[in-house]
């Protein structure tokens, strides 16, 4: 599945981020900020993947909101606020230059995004691989 093979590339980069310099550096701090973006939007794109395997109908057509909503009703999200928090920071981050909130939606990142990625990550593998134990 490319989706989420991407996606996890994509959250192993973050993950392998320093706070510390994301706090004190600009350029990095901005780095860290588009790989969040690019995360988030390979995080929706597998869930929704993972979706329509399961033959889920709501999932092939969609908005990132609509397919995490979605994905918190039938159980593959738990956590549906922090997920819809993500996609509104991450929609009004780009006109966002003010510093202080920029550094409050770093500390979200490395406090608290990071691991909902984890999660995401994890179940959507576990799903992958109950499709595969079930047709065997």
């Amino acid at each position: 599945m490319k989706k989420i093979e991407n996606y996890s590339k994509c959250l192993e980069v973050l993950k392998g981020a320093d706070k510390s310099k994301a706090q004190s550096d600009e350029i990095y701090r901005m780095g860290v900020i588009g790989q969040f973006n690019l995360t988030f939007e390979l995080a929706w794109k597998a869930l929704k993947e993972v979706m329509q395997i399961y033959g889920i109908d709501t999932a092939k057509t969609g908005s990132p909101r609509e397919v995490l909503k979605e994905g918190y009703r039938i159980g593959f999200l738990s956590d549906s606020d922090i997920w819809l928090d993500m996609l509104s920071r991450r929609n009004i981050i780009t006109h966002i230059y003010n510093g202080s909130t920029v550094d409050e939606f770093i500390d979200q990142i490395f406090d608290n995004y990071i691991a909902t990625f984890e999660k995401l990550h994890n179940a959507l593998n576990d799903k992958i691989n109950n499709l595969e134990c079930e047709k065997l």
